[in-house]
């Protein structure tokens, strides 16, 4: 294995990944995280000095638990991770824009496309680091915070399920024009990515493309403490 975080996200199948994305909407991203780097992440949960802004899930009735932004500079294994996936998402991005008779305008790295965000006032770190502990749960929403967004975000799990707790499955809803919604219900093991959209996706029907919202949620945690960190690309207002 690579020893470099950027080198192990290079060496990915993303061939395969970008048909899986075409295919069903999202993919599971195998362990790039090894053990001491997720709990290195966990770690600067408790360190003030990493984060502009603590959200309490109860207070705004988004669920229950708790969720911390990461200000920049972000931490490097963060910086790692959000510079070197960007740029194959871009490439999917980009497609399905075209599939649904958009123009392509996501640039091919991550700087340029947060120059972006800043033209339109969109300033603040989105990188987060979340914890659910026993009856913790995350509402079905949408990470978008302006109005420019990148149409893929990653989560990774940080600790183990059915090691470190019980519950706590990633909740995919996608929302199909004149249909009953489906549900993606995922696990990931410590390490391990979920790459799904921001918002919505291209589903090709029997009259070409159309866009399919999706919604992502977490199920009730049942017993220890859940951590995972999310990878948001676009800045916040």
């Amino acid at each position: 294995m690579p020893n470099r975080l950027t080198e192990r996200i290079a060496a990915l199948d993303w061939n395969l990944l970008q048909q899986t994305l075409d295919e069903q909407g999202y993919a599971a991203i195998p362990p790039v995280l090894d053990r001491d780097e997720c709990n290195q992440i966990i770690n600067t949960y408790e360190e003030k000095v990493h984060f502009r802004n603590t959200i309490h899930m109860a207070r705004y009735r988004f669920g229950i638990g708790e969720y911390k932004y990461y200000q920049a500079p972000l931490p490097d294994l963060l910086q790692q991770l959000r510079e070197g996936l960007y740029p194959e998402l871009a490439k999917t991005a980009n497609r399905w824009f075209k599939q649904l008779g958009r123009e392509a305008n996501y640039p091919p790295m991550l700087p340029a496309f947060l120059d972006k965000c800043h033209q339109q006032g969109q300033l603040r770190s989105t990188p987060l680091i979340l914890k659910y502990e026993v009856g913790g749960y995350n509402c079905l929403h949408q990470d978008l915070y302006g109005d420019v967004f990148f149409p893929f975000q990653v989560v990774f799990a940080l600790n183990q399920k059915e090691t470190d707790y019980t519950g706590g499955e990633f909740l995919l809803m996608e929302q199909r024009p004149r249909a009953q919604s489906r549900g993606h219900v995922i696990t990931l093991d410590q390490g391990a990515g979920l790459i799904f959209p921001t918002n919505h996706r291209p589903v090709r029907g029997s009259r070409g493309y159309y866009k399919t919202t999706l919604r992502h949620g977490v199920s009730t945690i049942t017993s220890g403490t859940r951590y995972t960190l999310g990878i948001i690309f676009h800045d916040a207002k």
